[in-house]
């Protein structure tokens, strides 16, 4: 059995030592992975469930276990200008450091029962299994990486000699240090812009806005990681045409036009079971906003939309990447990544010709790769 190269606590290569902590004076450990700033006595685990004081330390307790395996279209990351048409081999651990009430993934990412991390997996063997399953990519996702930061370095790094590529699906709230050390090891991210007022952050996910805008704005400004931004419109709470308006010229103005932007639709799911549906004509609504804001690459996301969810060249109209939910139905890009009818640069992550996966999801049992 593979074991981690990390200092292993207690014996168990479930546990490893983490750097981001400092002790305080009145005995507790803060954690300082993300701005929740977890204030732990000694046994105490903080909100993301997988980081705990052990021993008068921080350490993360779900390395090389995860929730499950599968490989996805990276389309449904969303990820639309990323290696397009390639499979992604996707997983997450348990645990999470918000506390979103729509939370679609809360059976993971709200789980306190270790049997929820069924799957062991060490860094080596997920990148064999993406390499001998021909995935391009892996994607931490399901639930935050932030919160399993040590694990996710040590997997990107292992596939990254593969020439696998790194995927993190992440609400981008993490602290300045960390985050300089997680995206220096990632490829690619999409991040969740949940909505754009404190009120909505702080009600309905038991977080701020403003780190969340930091991340974005370092990913844009200080790293090569490729990203794009998904909003999930939630009837009532972040759905009014103002809120939409500010937030996407706050996206022009302070990462460019080139960042593609995600507006998906809301299912009642979790503690918001009361909640509606999002109606399709918001989400058009949503992204002709963002167009006329000047984001040249706004999608609707949940629905079934081959217009909202196809490429379109901004400077000729043509279609240059056709989907129909999650398969490729047009290619217009030459292979250096321009129209292939007027020469105008698309932006993202392509190669000469795009993949052929479709929309198969098919899970994937780790423990057929171990060594």
């Amino acid at each position: 059995m593979s074991r981690p190269k990390r200092q292993i606590i207690d014996n168990d290569p479930h546990v490893v030592a983490t750097k981001y902590w400092h002790k305080l004076d009145d005995g507790r450990i803060q954690c300082d992975l993300c701005p929740r700033e977890c204030k732990l006595h000694e046994g105490q685990r903080g909100l993301c469930f997988v980081r705990e004081n052990r021993h008068d330390q921080i350490v993360l307790n779900s390395y090389g276990r995860s929730s499950g395996f599968a490989i996805d279209p990276i389309e449904k990351k969303p990820l639309n200008h990323f290696l397009p048409g390639t499979p992604v081999l996707s997983f997450g651990t348990a645990g999470c450091n918000l506390a979103c009430k729509y939370c679609q993934n809360w059976d993971i990412s709200k789980s306190r029962e270790v049997d929820t991390l069924a799957d062991e997996a060490f860094p080596e063997t997920i990148a064999r299994a993406a390499s001998e399953l021909g995935c391009r990519s892996v994607a931490y996702t399901y639930n935050d990486p932030v919160i399993f930061h040590e694990y996710a370095i040590d997997v990107a790094d292992v596939c990254h000699e593969k020439d696998i590529k790194s995927v993190a699906v992440t609400a981008g709230y993490v602290s300045p240090e960390p985050r300089k050390e997680f995206y220096a090891h990632m490829d690619a991210a999409n991040v969740d812009l949940k909505g754009f007022t404190e009120k909505f952050y702080y009600k309905l996910t038991g977080g701020h806005l403003q780190p969340v805008l930091d991340t974005l704005v370092y990913l844009k400004h200080e790293t090569d990681v490729w990203f794009e931004i998904t909003t999930l419109l939630i009837p009532g709470w972040n759905d009014s045409d103002q809120e939409i308006d500010e937030m996407t010229k706050w996206v022009v103005k302070e990462l460019g036009p080139d960042i593609p932007h995600h507006f998906t639709a809301f299912h009642p799911d979790y503690k918001m079971m009361d909640v509606p549906p999002t109606p399709m004509e918001t989400l058009i609504r949503a992204r002709k906003i963002a167009m006329d804001n000047g984001i040249r690459y706004a999608y609707t996301g949940n629905v079934h939309d081959e217009e909202g969810q196809s490429t379109w060249c901004h400077s000729c109209g043509q279609k240059l990447i056709g989907r129909d939910w999650y398969v490729l139905t047009a290619w217009n890009l030459d292979e250096h990544g321009n129209c292939n009818q007027c020469g105008t640069p698309c932006a993202g992550v392509f190669e000469s010709r795009p993949g052929n996966w479709g929309a198969k999801r098919i899970p994937v049992r780790l423990r057929d790769f171990a060594a």
